[in-house]
């Protein structure tokens, strides 16, 4: 009798590009693909803070490089994905400006969208061209937001990106899947770091945040690195078009 052979969260042999590499989410994904045998190319605008991410995936033995990216700039971003060779490309660069929708202003609306959506869909349209065109399986993954499943105080234009990402994620994985390259999206709740810390620091927004989820914690990065791995990995090779939401539960209601 034979009995099903459990699959492997290993990343060896791998080449992984992971997007806003220089702090926060994007870091802990980048160290997280990493510990998990992946060659990490690590890329965002911060070249001393992308050092310091390539530093510690070398320092607990693995390996690394660092790529300065723009990654509105699709100038900038199509080159890397052509050429980079890229098994798993996990996106993790955003951009928040929120306020009452009332008071959104044309050029807030153009920053968020370009880089949350616009980029974030040539990524993955590129990315995937790539795996086609070599013949190899992919996986595709994006940092997304529960608020691309519910709404949000201040949130209008972060909401609209991030639905829309929701929405490119699942007509993509239609169109990707015969040729086996998966695209997914982790949705994260409330995640302290540093760019987050400020909406912390406002009792009413904090308490806001506690009250909804339902674990009782706000997240931490360590919370996403897990699901990276997941996706990246062939624990996942028949899941595609779908989401993961990370979300202490705040999504249930």
């Amino acid at each position: 009798m034979s009995f099903p052979e459990t699959p492997s969260f290993r990343l060896d042999g791998k080449r992984a590009l992971v997007t806003g590499a220089s702090s926060g989410i994007g870091q802990g994904c980048a160290i997280a693909l990493g510990d998990a045998g992946a060659h990490v190319v690590a890329a965002a605008r911060r070249a001393d803070k992308l050092a310091e991410t390539v530093d510690e995936i070398a320092r607990r033995g693995g390996s690394a490089e660092a790529v300065t990216l723009d990654q509105a700039d699709l100038d900038q971003l199509g080159p890397v994905l052509e050429t980079g060779g890229f098994d798993i490309v996990l996106n993790a660069a955003g951009l928040a400006r929120h306020g009452p929708a009332l008071q959104t202003t044309p050029e807030d609306y153009d920053a968020v969208m370009a880089l949350n959506l616009r980029a974030a869909y040539f990524l993955s349209a590129w990315s995937a061209k790539s795996m086609i065109a070599r013949g190899v399986p992919g996986s595709i993954i994006h940092i997304s937001s529960q608020m691309g499943h519910v709404g949000g105080q201040e949130r209008a234009v972060y909401c609209a990106s991030k639905h829309g990402v929701e929405g490119f994620t699942k007509a993509m994985a239609i169109e990707f899947g015969p040729h086996q390259v998966r695209i997914n999206t982790i949705c994260p709740t409330f995640i302290l770091t540093d760019l987050t810390q400020a909406t912390f620091d406002q009792p009413d927004k904090r308490a806001w945040i506690e009250e909804k989820i339902k674990l009782g914690r706000v997240g931490k990065i360590e919370d996403i690195m897990g699901a990276a791995v997941y996706f990246a990995s062939d624990a996942s090779a028949l899941v595609t078009g779908t989401s993961l939401l990370v979300d202490g539960g705040w999504t249930a209601d």
